[in-house]
């Protein structure tokens, strides 16, 4: 256990962070899998820019590796155009 009020502040904000991370991190995957199983491109090609963005953002704060991101973007968007 921490033994300085400057640890303990730090724990605290550390606990805030990780359920702020595993929102954003989990509600990204949640809109791949949904971008993964649509059949109708119209949608898919609306729901795209979204998906994209969101692992921008993920990316950018280093919750995924930026090489990570690009892999996953590449894959959709020819996921998109294949349909």
């Amino acid at each position: 256990m921490a033994h300085h009020k400057s640890a303990l502040k730090r724990i605290r904000q550390d606990a805030k962070k990780r359920l702020h991370n595993r929102y954003y991190k989990k509600s990204t995957r949640t809109a791949i899998k949904n971008l993964r199983t649509m059949t109708d491109k119209a949608e898919a090609e609306k729901f795209l820019p979204r998906v994209i963005s969101m692992i921008d953002k993920l990316a950018k704060h280093n919750q995924i590796h930026k090489n990570n991101a690009g892999n996953l973007k590449s894959s959709l968007m020819k996921k998109v155009a294949s349909l």
